[in-house]
């Protein structure tokens, strides 16, 4: 073989490594680039569920404070109410409820102009801790000229709402002393007129910890008017609103992010800052009715910070990007097993809430009727809970010829109110063991759940002892519905004096009161989810309607009348959601035993 032909199959087999080398060249670009894809995008995916759990979390914990403080307010509102019939109670009534929810920093009730005329035109009481959550509780007087709260903002929407609300975040100058967000809800008089405002402050200082400074992302929240409540830079707290923000964006899409977190809207967007870089920003409502909104801001330069760096550097960039599926792999794998265990806890759970259904139901007297040996008596109860486990109760039982009863209903559904049902039960029957005095009785079941009572939970409660040799009723009630006598077609309600629920307050002094039950007479106990059952269209079944279907039945034994009064309550729901427990109970006194 001559040189030259030599030499053309050398130049042949080097053209040809470097058209392999250059299609491997390429393949590997390829593979890179398509990594680099694939890569990018985990990372996007990774990011966006960064932000979700971010908000989540952060949602949930702002959730849980302003949950409490609204459900502690709305328990209290029946007490709110009454303070303000009760003028000299009005302060112990605002220490009570700042003793009780140590999230509250202060609170007031604000009433109408000259409402109490020894107090001038603007009286509004005040009790408040002296050092934001960890003072003493301070009390005065903080309405003024100076301070005229009729003209304020969260006043006046107040007095027109339904029910609570929260108000704007705002510098409180005369009562906290402090930056707060306040919840407020009307006061009513006796006659349902609205006199007045409560409102209960919230520090708003324990936000800046939850929104601190992060790594790689910018998390702000905004109140419903957009200016920030909580964010990094705290020099910007309350000073600058969303809109002025957004002047550091040179993108359109920042006005429609702007306007979707006012509306209480959620979503994500991609938008330029002015340099030219992009953001991405994850945004969403906070739960409740604060009008609150949050965000979590990522820079695309830090979020592909490591990924730029590594690009020029393909066989690194091919391990990070195996590394990246490996490590996207195992945490679909994690997720899929944290799936597989919340799966089975929720079964589990359900289980359990089953069995204590069971046990719950299993505590009530069942057996009907429940004394077939007294020809004087006929009973009959029935307990229907909204949920697995419900807060409803009814007890009785017969000793020294009197009937010993009661029927209550403990605020709040599930399972907390189930425990305080069986605490209640528990302890009527053990402490109507010792007493026949139904005043009596209902004192020290008081006292007892108030020194446990740290949820600010209560109790409805009607007790009766019945004296089945004379028909004397003597009774004492705790807040609940009064009871009906039926006699001849004629439905009575059972004349009440006014007292509190069990569990809020130790040593009330509950009253006694009597009366006399003419043989032939049926004694209608129930809870007030039977007059507030509603319908789809949230209409309630009402006293009304509940007096006419009885005057019909109140012949009938005590086992059809409660028939005939839960057909009536279905028939009028027409299968809507059950709202709250519903529970009756029957009593017919046929004669005496004397007799």
């Amino acid at each position: 073989m001559s040189n030259k032909l030599i030499h053309g199959w050398d130049k042949l087999q080097a053209r040809s490594s470097i058209m392999l080398l250059i299609v491997a060249a390429v393949i590997v670009e390829v593979m890179g680039a398509v990594q680099y894809i694939f890569a990018r995008d985990g990372i996007r995916q990774e990011v966006k569920q960064r932000a979700r759990t971010e908000i989540r979390m952060r949602n949930l914990e702002i959730h849980n404070v302003i949950s409490n403080v609204e459900v502690a307010v709305n328990n209290m509102q029946w007490l709110i109410d009454w303070a303000a019939a009760n003028p000299d109670s009005i302060y112990s009534t605002l220490q009570l409820i700042i003793h009780n929810n140590p999230i509250i920093t202060g609170c007031a009730m604000a009433f109408e102009p000259n409402y109490f005329p020894e107090h001038g035109e603007w009286y509004e009481p005040f009790a408040g801790r002296s050092n934001g959550l960890t003072g003493d509780i301070v009390r005065r007087q903080i309405g003024s000229a100076n301070h005229n709260y009729h003209n304020a903002t969260w006043y006046r929407e107040a007095l027109t709402s339904d029910g609570g609300q929260w108000t704007e975040p705002y510098l409180d100058d005369a009562g906290s002393k402090m930056m707060v967000s306040s919840y407020t809800m009307p006061i009513h008089d006796s006659e349902g007129k609205v006199i007045g405002v409560f409102c209960s402050d919230v520090s708003l200082e324990w936000l800046a910890d939850l929104f601190g400074s992060q790594s790689g992302a910018y998390t702000f929240l905004t109140s419903r008017s957009g200016r920030l409540l909580a964010c990094p830079d705290k020099s910007q707290v309350m000073k600058t609103t969303i809109q002025e923000a957004a002047k550091q964006f040179n993108d359109t899409m920042i006005d429609v992010v702007n306007a979707n977190m006012l509306a209480g809207d959620s979503g994500d967007a991609e938008i330029k800052d002015n340099n030219g870089n992009k953001n991405y920003i994850y945004y969403s409502p906070v739960e409740g009715n604060t009008g609150w909104s949050m965000a979590v801001i990522f820079p695309d330069k830090e979020i592909y910070a490591g990924l730029h760096r590594v690009g020029t550097y393909l066989t690194i960039f091919m391990i990070l990007g195996m590394l990246l599926m490996a490590y996207i792999m195992w945490r679909t794998f994690r997720g899929h097993q944290r799936l597989q265990a919340v799966s089975a806890e929720k079964e589990r759970i359900g289980s359990e809430l089953r069995i204590a259904s069971a046990i719950q139901m299993g505590m009530l007297p069942k057996t009907f009727p429940p004394y077939p040996d007294l020809d004087e008596l006929a009973m009959y109860g029935a307990l229907v809970p909204a949920k697995e486990v419900g807060g409803d109760l009814y007890d009785f039982y017969v000793r020294d010829r009197k009937l010993f009863f009661c029927v209550g209903d403990v605020s709040g559904k599930g399972v907390p109110a189930s425990l305080v049902m069986a605490v209640t039960r528990s302890l009527f029957r053990t402490v109507s063991t010792h007493t026949e005095s139904p005043e009596q009785l209902m004192m020290q079941m008081n006292n007892a759940m108030s020194e446990m009572n740290e949820s600010s939970m209560f109790v409805t409660l009607f007790i009766g002892v019945l004296d089945l040799r004379t028909g004397n009723l003597a009774y004492s009630n705790a807040g609940h519905c009064p009871p009906l006598v039926i006699h001849n077609q004629t439905v009575t309600p059972i004349e009440m004096d006014a007292n509190i629920p069990v569990g809020l307050m130790s040593d009330w002094q509950y009253n006694r009161q009597d009366i006399h039950i003419n043989p032939g007479s049926n004694i209608f106990v129930y809870t007030d989810g039977l007059t507030e059952a509603e319908n789809g269209e949230h209409g309630q079944y009402g006293e009304e309607r509940m007096n006419s279907t009885l005057a019909q039945v109140g012949n009938l034994a005590p086992r059809e009348l409660i028939a005939a009064m839960s057909d009536s309550v279905h028939a009028f729901v027409a299968g809507a959601e059950q709202s709250d427990d519903l529970t009756m109970l029957d009593i017919q006194f046929i004669k005496t035993i004397e007799d």
